[in-house]
């Protein structure tokens, strides 16, 4: 991501101390541990003037749920700032960068997996296929059944297992049936969550998120 971004002649800046936003905490239930970890989420990242990330999940989490979160813990004003400066990593290049100097090159058919998060969290569907049409030699091919989920869900993947592979079995099936070479998307959970299907049957598709796909 951070090589893409620079690509597009963006200053960018890493932070190699910064953790995770808290959100596999609070989705279990460890809402006192999902806290610790989204105060140092505000402390590392307050003040940036932009901030993206190559998870829906993640930019959702904050964006739609650190306000009620972390409620008392900081002013309103920092907090509002932090949603309204953080930014999915497709959303950002589309809509605050020159992307033609970005000129990728990857061979064969692609079918676009929308995350549930990216989806649902941030509204965002048209900004990575407007990205992947700019990708020299791939051709993209719609799932009609894209905006199901891929059955990863965090820890829904772990407390309901036999039906979260399922899901991941039909999200694959219908990739087989598009003869896609590969399946992109942007959250890494759910490409994880597809790939380890893949990988179990040896099914010959390659999952690549769309940063990998763009350099």
């Amino acid at each position: 991501m951070v090589t893409v971004l620079k690509n597009a002649g963006c200053e960018v800046e890493y932070n190699p101390n910064q953790t995770c936003c808290g959100q596999p905490a609070l989705n279990a239930g460890y809402w006192d541990e999902a806290l610790d970890v989204a105060k140092k989420f505000v402390e590392d990242f307050t003040n940036k003037k932009r901030i993206v990330c190559p998870s829906a999940s993640c930019v959702g989490f904050v964006k739609n749920h650190y306000k009620k979160l972390l409620k008392g813990e900081f002013d309103k004003l920092v907090l509002n700032n932090l949603s309204n400066t953080i930014y999915e990593f497709s959303d950002f290049l589309c809509n605050h960068c020159d992307i033609n100097g970005i000129a990728p090159r990857l061979q064969g058919k692609a079918m676009y997996h929308d995350s549930c998060s990216a989806l649902r969290e941030c509204n965002i569907k048209a900004s990575p296929r407007k990205l992947l049409s700019r990708v020299e030699g791939l051709e993209i091919v719609e799932n009609p059944n894209t905006e199901t989920c891929c059955g990863f869900g965090g820890s829904f993947a772990a407390k309901f297992e036999p039906i979260s592979v399922a899901m991941a079995e039909q999200k694959v099936e219908d990739a087989i049936k598009l003869n896609a070479d590969y399946i992109i998307s942007t959250d890494l959970s759910c490409l994880m969550h597809l790939n380890g299907y893949i990988q179990k049957n040896n099914i010959s598709i390659q999952t690549m998120h769309l940063a990998d796909v763009l350099i």
